[in-house]
């Protein structure tokens, strides 16, 4: 009988890789199962693995609260007859959204139209006509499985000729993007942010990213903006957006927009987050668009709901029908997701009376995330040989480090990247996982690592990061 090897597997799976979940995070779950079992026997210098690896806010050390009127809607959902049973429980227009999104729906526990909702999606289109000013058709809406799941879907539909279709991705980038490309059989074409510049997009970058790939003879389909940029938090000025919408027009490529963190802003004033959809309509460019959402970011944080969408702008009519095709397979997302995404895009309004709690909720959540990122910049800052831009948006710092030559020979020897080197160090002293910057890609011999500004307890926690880092450089001066 054959066995079933990794070497018999799909050459292209095995080429896949995700630093956000790989041996860090492995690691820190192997550490988590250890202090559990054993507790202060365990033998560790820590009592608890702190997850500033990945954007999961309401994960269990993290605990950002999920918002009241979205739970209860969810619960409403999930069982009708609790209105009746506790009638005192549930705010009027909880009761309202959930009567109507049932008689929308039904049961949750059917299946329902491939694309979503179709109420829903009418209510996702109503929310970017009212961000952008712009129309917005509900055939044009793709409720989802998180945004991820659209972007594994628009990224398997444009890979037309494998190894030879590429996709333009930012350095550093999130890494489901070259994931999905590897297992696609898809080329990334990356082009490099501006780090001196606050990690801005530049135009001459992704130009030159263009050329060489047309050289290399590579075939470009389509460029990814992450806006706010995942990991540096960066966002785009509306010149850069109107120039990037050019280049596509000009070029051919799709664009592809994600926007899951247009409202984490920490500085809304000073870095104001314009949606993609808006800048194209605002120039009437014939760009074809693809702006993806969630609820799994923003002050929502519902990360293992699988809530999403993306939005189709200049895409003719029958690529959409292979898109539906393809999301027919999957015969629908997640129906608390795409509940969870009626949420998002219907919060409640001034004189609800569920709008009072909701606001307060959320200006928290905003408040505490805007502190800690500042707070955070200011001390990594401080440290020698680290540089941290103060990222305006999103969940996360992406510090630079430069590290001693000694450490760097200490890593190579060991096999490893000298950044995951670094971030291993960290989590084997103090219990903190973040994500070694070889993950998300970056220049010949620069260092990063990527942590989350989710974590509470701010000072104890970067107090150790601190720590750690001088006696890191003491170990290998």
């Amino acid at each position: 009988m054959r066995a079933l090897t990794v070497d018999s597997l799909n050459p292209a799976v095995r080429n896949v890789q995700y630093a956000v979940r790989g041996e860090l995070a492995i690691k820190a779950e192997e550490y988590r199962v250890k202090l559990k079992e054993k507790g202060q026997d365990s033998g560790l210098p820590f009592d608890r693995i702190i997850s500033s690896n990945i954007g999961n806010p309401q994960q269990k050390g993290l605990d950002q609260p999920p918002l009241t009127f979205n739970r209860q809607v969810a619960a409403l959902m999930e069982w009708p007859d609790l209105a009746q049973l506790a009638p005192d429980a549930f705010p009027k227009d909880v009761i309202a959204r959930a009567n109507e999104l049932h008689e929308e729906i039904g049961s949750i526990g059917a299946y329902s139209h491939s694309q979503g909702v179709p109420f829903i999606r009418q209510n996702v289109a109503k929310f970017i006509q009212e961000r952008d000013g712009h129309p917005s058709k509900p055939d044009n809406i793709f409720l989802t499985g998180g945004a991820s799941a659209g972007v594994s879907l628009l990224i398997s539909m444009l890979i037309s000729e494998p190894h030879k279709s590429g996709i333009l991705i930012p350095i550093p980038q999130y890494p489901l993007y070259t994931a999905t490309l590897a297992q696609f059989s898809g080329v990334a074409i990356p082009y490099h942010l501006d780090e001196p510049h606050d990690w801005s997009t530049s135009i001459g970058e992704i130009k030159a990213a263009l050329k060489k790939a047309k050289e290399d003879g590579i075939d470009p389909k389509a460029l990814v903006i992450i806006n706010p940029g995942n990991p540096t938090g960066a966002l785009l000025r509306e010149e850069t957006q109107r120039e990037v919408v050019d280049l596509c027009t000009e070029h051919g490529l799709v664009l592809l927009a994600d926007e899951v963190y247009q409202s984490n802003l920490h500085r809304a004033a000073e870095f104001p987050f314009t949606s993609f959809k808006k800048v194209v309509c605002d120039l009437g460019s014939p760009a074809p668009l693809i702006s993806f959402h969630s609820i799994s970011k923003g002050v929502t944080g519902e990360c293992g709901r699988r809530g999403g969408y993306f939005e189709c702008h200049n895409i003719s009519e029958d690529v959409r029908a292979m898109m539906y095709k393809m999301v027919s397979v999957g015969l629908c997302p997640p129906l608390q997701g795409q509940i969870g995404m009626d949420c998002l895009v219907r919060p409640p309004k001034d004189g609800d009376e569920s709008y009072a709690l909701w606001k307060q909720e959320t200006t928290r959540i905003h408040k505490a995330l805007a502190e800690r990122t500042k707070l955070m910049a200011d001390r990594l800052n401080k440290l020698p040989g680290v540089s941290c831009v103060d990222s305006p948006g999103a969940l996360y710092l992406y510090p630079k480090i430069t590290l001693p030559e000694k450490a760097v020979t200490a890593a190579r020897t060991a096999g490893k990247e000298p950044d995951a080197f670094y971030a291993l160090a960290l989590l084997d002293a103090t219990g903190i996982c973040v994500v070694p910057g070889s993950g998300f890609g970056q220049k010949e011999g620069e260092y990063h690592y990527r942590l989350t500004c989710l974590c509470p307890g701010v000072d104890e926690y970067v107090g150790k990061l601190e720590k750690f880092h001088h006696e890191f450089l003491a170990r290998y001066k």
